[in-house]
């Protein structure tokens, strides 16, 4: 958050001729009610150039005034879907996603479903930032994504989400959970591609596209990736979803029995599409 406002601060000095520091920031932090703003706070630095507020409530939705805010950043929060798509929990139906619990190797049917979530929810976003933004104000996305042409099976951590699923059948077998729950589960995940994100942007005609791209986060943290320490980051972002779903006596045993799956998971990054996996868009308010 500091480096994004020192930019700011170093472009209005720039066009403006002003000094630095005669700009003072309101920094608006999202998240939903009941997760924790206090631990947000603790670990804001001290000297921070900045005052912080915490505005709870959906990003898929109004969350602050007409035309009250300059710049929106966004950073790996629109992958998460408002919500699983209904069509996936239909045996009726042919998205019906049995065998899997995300869509990156499932079936054309799954992948749409997912794919219209997303442009729903991506609409909501847009138009509801929209009224808050002033002209000319701007939204920086960063989003889990793959490049055009790619298929969705070379997503990264497609191998992860599949060990997942193996860990939770093998607890079926177990008899620790029924196979009804895991039919009945899918990741509210989504990774767009350029494409997908540009069509968006165009339905909704009150943003024009200063800048997209797709870059490489593994150049930021080298070629290899601690697939421990990958399961272990991916709990903690998940862990809340699978609790709600199985209840909170079954995490432990479901991530030790995924821990022992890291060979394959591996091998399964390895094995998938490495250049570009993360979405970088610079929005501008007409």
């Amino acid at each position: 958050m500091q480096n994004l406002l020192e930019v700011v601060d170093k472009k209005y000095m720039t066009q403006a001729g002003a000094t630095s520091g005669s700009l003072e920031f309101q920094v608006f932090f999202s998240n939903h009610a009941s997760n924790d703003f206090n631990t947000v706070f603790a670990s804001l630095p001290p000297s921070r150039k900045y005052f912080a507020a915490g505005i709870p409530g959906s990003f898929y939705g109004r969350l602050f005034p007409r035309c009250s805010l300059h710049l929106v950043h966004s950073s790996y929060a629109l992958h998460w879907l408002s919500k699983v798509p209904e069509e996936l929990l239909d045996k009726t139906s042919p998205a019906w996603n049995k065998g899997k619990i995300n869509y990156t190797s499932s079936s054309d049917e799954v992948a749409n479903a997912y794919a219209a979530q997303f442009q729903k929810d991506m609409k909501i976003f847009l138009n509801a930032r929209a009224k808050e933004i002033v002209v000319g104000g701007m939204i920086i996305l960063i989003m889990p994504g793959l490049p055009d042409g790619v298929h969705r099976s070379q997503f990264p951590f497609d191998g992860l989400y599949d060990s997942l699923y193996s860990s939770l059948m093998d607890m079926v077998k177990a008899g620790l959970i029924n196979e009804s729950q895991v039919d009945s589960f899918n990741l509210p995940v989504y990774a767009a591609t350029p494409k997908e994100i540009t069509e968006v942007i165009k339905d909704v005609g009150c943003f024009s596209i200063e800048r997209m791209e797709v870059a490489d986060p593994r150049s930021k943290i080298g070629s290899s990736v601690n697939v421990h320490s990958l399961i272990m980051h991916f709990r903690a972002g998940l862990e809340d979803i699978f609790t709600k779903h199985f209840g909170c006596e079954v995490i432990d045993e479901l991530f030790e029995r995924t821990f022992l799956k890291e060979a394959e998971i591996s091998y399964a990054m390895e094995s998938s599409y490495k250049k570009g996996t993360q979405l970088i868009v610079a929005l501008k308010r007409e």
